[in-house]
């Protein structure tokens, strides 16, 4: 873990300008979230969740580096009017005293596409943040997405606080995180499944990076669907399983399209299989339109853990929906 000298977090003095509501709503949840932040060792969170209609952004603060996520409200307004642009940087730079090269920009479209995690540019500028003390590379640039899932934050610690002693399988893995919190709290065993070489290796720099040995947490990149069809056959079983995949994605690696309204079935109980006496899997989504089906799981016990996963720094209770189940 990184040594407490070098976790800073930026303070705000008063007196400033304060004629921007985007500024002033900005400086109000930075202070709030601060506090919080200071106490857990914690230098990645969300300063701004779209809570104003004429801003309709989300503003994430990464060790004084700040990504801005423009929802375009359709799909011919791919860029932020220049009003909006110019206002949002000023008000950044003013309150933490940055550079707008630390101000990086990314649209949100309301689209169809089904890749996952496309690169978008090759600047392979990495560096780290803190999440409860543990340490994870992040990129703003390259990806449409930083390589760490904000949202996701608390449903890491509640894996973390159940994995001392256990086998963890991590499916749909991305860059590991999931894994790493487990590791760094003690699981005997992580396993980390995702297609992606890049996300494969980053996922590895991130176990480096805290100093904990591959020897017992292995990466494995395949297709997670063929994975477990295969792993059922192995005997092996895990005390914590994490299901958390995308929504849908046609992957060139992929022989057919991922729905996950279509595929949960399979994902559940082909991981009910694996699932040691007592374990959990965790199923987690960001779909809006997604329905679980608790009937077709008759033989499980099913409860909603959504709000225990939430985290404070974002306002949409529908971030995403968590779900914990259990063999009965």
């Amino acid at each position: 873990m990184q040594e407490e000298k070098d976790f800073v977090l930026p303070a705000i003095a008063d007196g400033e300008d304060k004629s921007s509501i985007l500024g002033n709503r900005i400086r109000k949840n930075y202070r709030h979230i601060r506090k919080w932040a200071k106490r857990t060792k914690t230098n990645c969170f969300r300063i701004y969740d779209r809570t104003i209609s004429q801003y309709p952004l989300a503003i994430d603060f990464y060790d004084n580096r700040f990504c801005v996520q423009y929802f375009a409200p359709g799909r011919d307004e791919e860029e932020p009017s220049a009003a909006l642009f110019e206002e949002t940087n000023r008000v950044l730079c003013m309150i933490f005293g940055v550079d707008p090269e630390a101000i990086i920009w990314k649209t949100r479209m309301k689209s169809k596409k089904t890749r996952q995690y496309e690169k978008i540019d090759d600047a392979q500028e990495f560096f780290n943040v803190l999440e409860y003390g543990v340490k994870f590379k992040i990129n703003l640039i390259d990806y449409l997405d930083t390589g760490l899932f904000l949202d996701h934050r608390e449903t890491r610690q509640v894996i973390a606080s159940m994995s001392q002693g256990k086998r963890v399988l991590n499916l749909f893995a991305y860059t590991c995180s999931f894994s790493v919190h487990a590791a760094v709290a003690g699981a005997a065993l992580t396993k980390s499944v995702d297609m992606s070489n890049t996300y494969t290796d980053w996922g590895r720099d991130n176990f480096l990076i805290n100093g904990l040995p591959l020897k017992n947490h292995q990466i494995v990149r395949a297709d997670c669907l063929k994975f477990l069809e295969e792993e059922v056959h192995t005997g092996n079983k895990y005390d914590l399983i994490i299901i958390d995949p995308p929504t849908i994605s046609r992957s060139k690696k992929m022989d057919q399209l991922f729905d996950i309204q279509q595929d949960y079935i399979f994902l559940i109980n082909k991981a009910l299989k694996l699932l040691a006496a007592g374990g959990i899997i965790f199923f987690s989504t960001n779909s809006r339109k997604f329905t679980l089906d608790e009937t077709l799981f008759k033989t499980c016990s099913i409860v909603e853990v959504s709000h225990k996963t939430l985290p404070i720094d974002f306002s949409d209770a529908r971030i995403h929906r968590c779900w914990k189940i259990s063999n009965r």
